[in-house]
């Protein structure tokens, strides 16, 4: 019978294109082919023959159920494995934390390194993270070294990579470490909530999963959809705010621009799975049941923050980004396709077994309410680290068995399972998987167990089949060079930014003359330490590059020679733990603060973690100097605030000394001066409220986003959610009418 596929050799892989069928990917070497009918299949399993789950004529649900029918317990348990933080470069700040080979042999930084070649070979992992990347370029050649290894191994289970956020403009945090990369840039969560358009989000995932998939990314740790209702939450950046409906309709539109491809690269009609494709990038929305409401704002990352309190008992809108959003695409993947509970203990969450345990531990949060009530089959992940053994309260890399310190590892595990879970994050290594199962069998029997296990692997091999992998994982990287961080991709991106940005304030100062001549002093950040807990040395910062400015003003180095100032801030950054001082106020401000009005006692544990009349500090106090003393320098001349936002804060600080107020949720500063200049005009709104003072704060339920009483400016206007001016004042459109 005549071929009916074309052969391309490519860099590293060969192509088979078969007519009216899909283009397969294929590792280098003998074998791996086989011709049947004419047409081109892969030979996974090197066995001669075709087995069902190769068979891509085949619907995705046969050839999920054959290969989950094939795979031992042995590779069921690693593909429940997800990888430590993986990083492609040279540098590597995590490699001690993340079990990678400290010291680099590799030719290239694409090549896999001997632990990573060790966890996909002896302990059949195939969901790897990767955290950071010299470049898109550099992700798809490892990714492509990735699957060449994987193909040849075991029943070839392709890899699937995944990343948490690597839109924005740095890498700032945990969660998008992966940043300021050479991919088109956008606002994070809080800024896209900011747009109040959720096209725009929409338009972010698609653009957003064609440049994952030209680096082999198919996984995304995102979208980050806990409603934000305290807003002193470290996390609070990464939300799509404290509205219940912008958030429901943000993350529905997230999740659709990120899971469905065109048409094009659609798999075929056979596959019986509508809207995924080639295009397609899993959402892997988190965290459930809602990790906003950590009590007094602290963040379950650490030790010191790891309950979730409701005092407000407003579970249930919580509850409704995840039901009403993410679980209701418009899209025909109709839901997203993987679930991330988050580290906390909610407490006295549950009303069934009256357990106080970290929410992937937790029977009642997952198997009953989860995939009982709301009948969710998808995949569950655990968040990172959380079956290790904790550490330091105030340690990044610290294990988060919260609620289960006493059990052992393999005993975490056996819990995690038989809680309705499918996988563990930040797990390498199988055998505490297997110790787990050999527990479960003596308590439970073993084929209770091996079905629990064979359930969790058909909804991890779906996954990976709806996305193509097993058809072609391989990526071209003179394509990614062309894809990544197109024209068209960055200014989509940086649209978004400019309209991402909030006027709070403006008493006619802007737009600007546009060779106004402007002074921007210079920020000076004390000495202190960053998310991982490394030293940070006092320094000094440009917050502006010269080149740029000059597009839109003369840049003078002394007040007294300018028309006005610019003032480049971020919002109050703080920690409300201390080694030496123990549990402090999380302040939103920028001078110290003393709590008289908190609670005199915590509402979750048993032990005493009030901190009432202490006193809060924050790193950025310097902000405030700045702002005031340039104020002092520049006298009747405007003084322009621009506040890089990752929380609401305390505004009566500055405010009146400001002629102008823009907020920029992680945005560039030109799309800051876009608006300033006049080029364009200011729409975004204010995804949260700004808080009056910290009483208010303090006063506030940590479960309920929109109760505090807002800020009145010195002009009379209410700092409330979805409050923002144009250059004609108060915005009141059909966005305000729907959300307010």
């Amino acid at each position: 019978m005549a071929e009916k596929f074309k052969v391309t050799k490519m860099d590293g892989y060969t192509l088979y294109e078969n007519e009216g069928g899909p283009t397969l990917g294929v590792a280098p070497g003998e074998g791996g082919v086989l011709i049947v009918d004419g047409l081109a299949f892969k030979d996974l399993n090197r066995d001669g023959k075709l087995d069902r789950y190769e068979d891509w004529r085949l619907p995705i649900d046969e050839r999920v159920a054959d290969l989950a029918a094939r795979m031992s317990p042995e590779q069921i348990a690693g593909l429940m494995l997800y990888s430590s933080h993986q990083a492609i470069c040279r540098v590597n700040p995590l490699a001690k934390y993340t079990g990678q080979d400290e010291e680099d042999t590799r030719e290239n930084i694409w090549d896999l390194s001997g632990s990573q070649k060790a966890f996909l070979k002896n302990d059949d992992l195939r969901h790897v993270l990767v955290a950071m990347a010299d470049s898109a370029v550099a992700a798809a050649r490892w990714n492509n070294n990735a699957q060449a290894f994987a193909e040849k191994t075991g029943l070839g289970i392709p890899v699937s990579i995944s990343s948490d956020p690597r839109h924005t403009p740095i890498a700032t945090a945990e969660f998008d470490m992966g940043s300021g990369g050479d991919l088109s840039v956008w606002p994070d969560h809080l800024g896209l909530a900011a747009t109040f358009d959720p096209e725009i989000t929409r338009r972010f995932g698609e653009i957003a999963s064609a440049e994952y998939r030209a680096m082999g990314i198919t996984t995304a740790l995102s979208p980050q959809v806990d409603l934000a209702s305290d807003p002193r939450w470290w996390r609070f950046s990464g939300t799509f705010g404290a509205g219940v409906q912008l958030a429901c309709d943000m993350a529905r539109a997230y999740c659709d621009g990120f899971q469905s491809s065109p048409a094009e690269h659609a798999l075929a009609k056979a596959a019986g799975a509508p809207g995924w494709g080639f295009r397609s990038v899993n959402a892997m929305v988190k965290h459930w049941p809602g990790g906003g409401s950590g009590e007094g704002g602290r963040d379950a990352h650490f030790g010191y923050g790891k309950y979730a309190v409701f005092p407000g008992n407003a579970q249930e809108e919580h509850l409704a980004p995840f039901i009403k959003g993410a679980f209701a695409l418009e899209g025909d993947t109709a839901c997203a396709s993987a679930v991330m509970p988050y580290y906390t203990v909610s407490w006295n969450y549950d009303t069934v077994y009256g357990e106080n345990v970290g929410n992937s531990y937790s029977k009642y949060i997952i198997a009953d309410l989860l995939r009982g009530k709301y009948g969710y089959d998808g995949v569950v992940c655990t968040d990172w680290l959380i079956t290790h053994d904790p550490g330091p309260v105030d340690f990044f890399f610290s294990g988060k068995c919260w609620g289960v310190e006493s059990l052992s590892v393999a005993e975490r595990h056996l819990k995690i399972l038989l809680a309705g879970v499918d996988q563990f994050g930040g797990n390498n290594d199988r055998k505490p998987v297997l110790e787990a199962l050999e527990i479960g069998a003596k308590e439970h029997g073993r084929e209770f167990m091996l079905k629990l296990f064979r359930t969790s692997a058909r909804r991890l091999l779906k996954n990976i089949f709806r996305a193509g992998l097993f058809e072609n994982p391989y990526v071209d990287p003179a394509q990614t060079e062309k894809l990544a961080g197109c024209a068209e991709f960055c200014a989509a991106g940086f649209d978004a930014q400019v309209k991402s940005v909030v006027m709070l304030k403006n008493d006619g100062a802007l737009p600007f003359k546009k060779r106004a001549k402007a002074y921007v002093p210079s920020r000076h950040l004390k000495a202190s330490t960053n998310f991982l807990g490394f030293p940070l040395p006092e320094r000094t910062v440009a917050p502006l590059d010269k080149a740029l400015a000059e597009k839109y003003f003369d840049m003078v180095d002394k007040p007294e020679d300018a028309d006005m100032a610019f003032c480049f801030i971020k919002s109050p950054e703080g920690k409300g733990y201390t080694k030496e001082e123990g549990y402090l106020p999380m302040s939103l401000q920028y001078r110290p603060y003393t709590a008289t009005g908190a609670r005199e006692r915590n509402i979750a544990g048993d032990d005493d973690r009030s901190y009432k009349g202490k006193t809060g500090t924050v790193s950025n106090e310097s902000d405030l100097d700045m702002v005031l003393d340039t104020k002092k320098t520049m006298g009747d001349k405007p003084v322009i605030v621009f506040v890089n936002a990752a929380n609401p804060f305390v505004a009566s600080e500055f405010e009146a000394v400001a002629s102008a107020v823009l907020l920029g949720f992680a945005v560039t500063p030109e799309a800051l001066l876009e608006i300033a200049s006049g080029a364009r005009e200011p729409s975004g709104l204010l995804p949260f409220q700004m808080p009056a003072d910290m009483e208010t704060v303090e006063k506030h339920c940590e479960d309920l986003g929109r109760d505090m009483i807002p800020y009145r400016d010195s002009v009379g206007n209410v700092w409330d959610f979805a409050f923002g001016l144009s250059w004609s004042g108060k915005i009141d459109d059909e966005r305000t009418r729907k959300y307010r």
